[in-house]
C-alpha cells in the first residue's frame, strides 16, 4: 500500500475511534461519590464491613494522590476534568480577585460560574453533548454554567447545611436511585461533606471521626441495598473517592504557630493575601517588592515559600494566571496565620500532596469492574479518562491516561482505549 493511502486509512480509522460510543450502544450508568476529606487510611482503625466487602466485590486502590492544592474545589474539579489545576483554573476554595481584593467564601463561590468556567469542560457537559443525561447532587462545580451550558440537574449545598445527618444521607441515595431508575439519568455525582467537617472540628484522631467513618460504612451498605432494590445491580457502576486527606494541626503550647506578621510587614509590602486558610497561602507583593517579600517569608519557620515562576514542574501550578507571584506551603500540620492566630481547626489540609496524610481513597464496583482487584496508587487526574471509558464518551483534552486504570476493568473496546491514551498524550 502506498504511504499516502495508508495515512488516509489510518486517519479514517482514528475518526471511527473518535466517535462517542454512547451513540453506538447504551453504556452502563455511573455514580461518582465523593466523601470530602476521607484520608486513605481512615478505614484501617474502624470496623468497616461494607467497605471491606467492596474490596472483595470490586476495586480498591492503595491510595490516590490529589493535585497539589489539596483543597475541596480545586481537587474535585480535577477529578471531573482530568486537568491539572493550572489548566482548569479553580485554584482555591475561595473565589478571589487580586486586583479588587474580592474574596467570596467557598459555599457562595459554588454558584459563581465565572470562577469555574475557564475553558475546561467537566464531565457532565461532555456527556450531555454526546447524548447522555447528567446530574450533580452537591458536587463542587455542578451548579456553574460552562460556555452557557448547565448540568441537566444540579442541587447545591447551602451555607450551614448539616453534613452528618445519616437519615438525610440515605434520602439522598434514594433520590439518586430514582434519578437512575425512573428518569434514566446516565451520570450522577454525589457529594458528602464528611468526614472533612469532623476532621476539621475534632481532628483526624478523635473518636468522633471514627464514628463518622462507621456512618459512612453503613451508608455504603444502604447504597448496595438501594442499588439492588431499584434493579440496578447489573447496569450501574459506582466510583467512590475523595478530594484530599487530613492531618492534625500543631497547636500551642506544644509548638509555636506561624504568625507571618512577625516576619513580614503585610500592610507595607503586600496588596493582596489569603493567609488564614490552612496550609496553603498566596500573596501579591506591592510593585517592586517581590524579592523583599520572598526574602522575608524565607525567614519564617515551618513553611516553604515559592515564586510562582520558579515552582517545581511537578506542582502543575505555574501556568495559572489566577495565582499571584508568591505561594506558601506550610509544613505538615502548621496552619498559616497572617496577623493573629484566628484559625481554630483541630485538623486541616492544604499541605503538600506528597504527604501521606493528604492521600485519599478510591473504591469502585459494578458490572464493568473486576472483583477483588487491588490497584497501585495513582494521581487523581487519571480518574477522568476512566469515567469517560465507563460512560463510553469521547473525552475532552486532559492530563490523565486510561492506561493507569484500565486494568481495573473487564476487557472492553480497545479502539476507544487507544484513542483515549493518544488524546491524553497530546496535552
Amino acid at each position: 500500500m502506498r504511504p499516502g493511502v495508508f495515512l488516509c486509512v489510518l486517519a479514517a480509522a482514528l475518526c471511527v475511534a473518535a466517535k462517542p460510543l454512547s451513540k453506538a450502544k447504551n453504556p452502563n450508568r455511573l455514580l461518582l461519590i465523593s466523601f470530602d476529606g476521607f484520608r486513605w487510611d481512615y478505614d484501617q482503625d474502624v470496623h468497616t464491613p461494607n467497605l471491606d466487602r467492596l474490596s472483595r466485590d470490586g476495586v480498591k486502590a492503595k491510595y490516590i494522590t490529589p493535585p497539589m492544592i489539596t483543597m475541596t474545589s480545586p481537587s474535585h474539579f480535577t477529578t471531573v476534568t482530568g486537568r491539572w489545576i493550572e489548566d482548569h483554573g479553580v485554584v482555591h476554595n475561595m473565589m478571589f480577585n487580586t486586583t479588587t481584593n474580592l474574596k467570596i467564601p467557598h459555599k457562595r463561590a459554588l454558584k459563581k460560574s465565572e470562577w469555574w468556567d475557564n475553558g475546561a469542560l467537566p464531565l457532565w457537559i461532555t456527556a450531555q453533548n454526546q447524548g447522555l443525561k447528567t446530574a450533580s447532587f452537591f458536587y463542587p462545580g455542578g451548579a456553574a454554567n460552562y460556555s452557557g451550558q448547565a448540568v441537566n440537574r444540579a442541587l447545591v449545598e447551602q451555607q450551614g447545611h448539616p453534613d452528618d445527618n445519616e437519615t438525610e444521607w440515605r434520602q439522598n441515595i434514594d433520590t439518586v436511585m430514582n434519578w437512575f431508575s425512573q428518569e434514566e439519568f446516565h451520570l450522577v455525582t454525589l457529594y458528602y461533606g464528611e468526614p472533612d467537617k469532623v476532621g476539621h472540628d475534632k481532628g483526624p484522631d478523635h473518636p468522633k471521626r471514627k464514628e463518622i467513618i462507621q456512618q459512612i460504612d453503613r451508608t455504603i451498605g444502604y447504597l448496595r441495598e438501594a442499588i439492588a432494590r431499584h434493579g440496578l445491580t447489573d447496569s450501574l457502576n459506582v466510583v467512590i473517592t475523595s478530594d484530599h486527606g487530613m492531618t492534625t494541626v500543631k497547636k500551642r503550647p506544644q509548638v509555636d504557630e506561624i504568625i507571618l506578621r512577625n516576619y513580614l510587614n503585610l500592610l507595607k509590602l503586600t496588596s493582596f493575601e489569603i493567609l488564614d486558610y490552612g496550609g496553603f497561602g498566596i500573596v501579591t507583593p506591592r510593585p517592586g517588592r517581590e524579592q523583599e517579600v520572598f526574602d522575608a517569608l524565607s525567614n519564617a519557620p515551618n513553611l516553604t515559600v515559592y515564586k510562582k515562576d520558579e515552582l517545581p514542574e511537578s506542582f502543575h501550578l505555574a501556568k495559572s494566571d489566577r495565582l499571584p507571584p508568591i505561594l506558601i506551603i506550610a509544613d505538615l500540620g502548621f496552619n498559616l496565620n497572617s496577623r493573629f492566630i484566628v484559625y481554630v481547626n483541630k485538623g486541616d489540609h492544604g499541605f503538600h500532596n506528597g504527604e501521606m496524610d493528604m492521600k485519599t481513597i478510591f473504591r469502585a464496583f459494578g458490572p464493568d469492574f473486576k472483583r477483588n482487584y487491588l490497584s497501585e496508587p495513582f494521581d487523581s487526574i487519571h480518574i477522568y479518562p476512566l469515567l469517560c471509558k465507563l460512560l463510553q464518551v469521547e473525552p475532552e483534552p486532559h492530563n490523565g491516561t486510561l492506561a493507569v486504570t484500565e486494568a481495573m476493568l473487564h476487557s472492553g473496546n480497545t479502539t476507544y482505549q487507544t484513542y483515549s491514551i493518544m488524546l491524553s498524550d497530546t496535552i
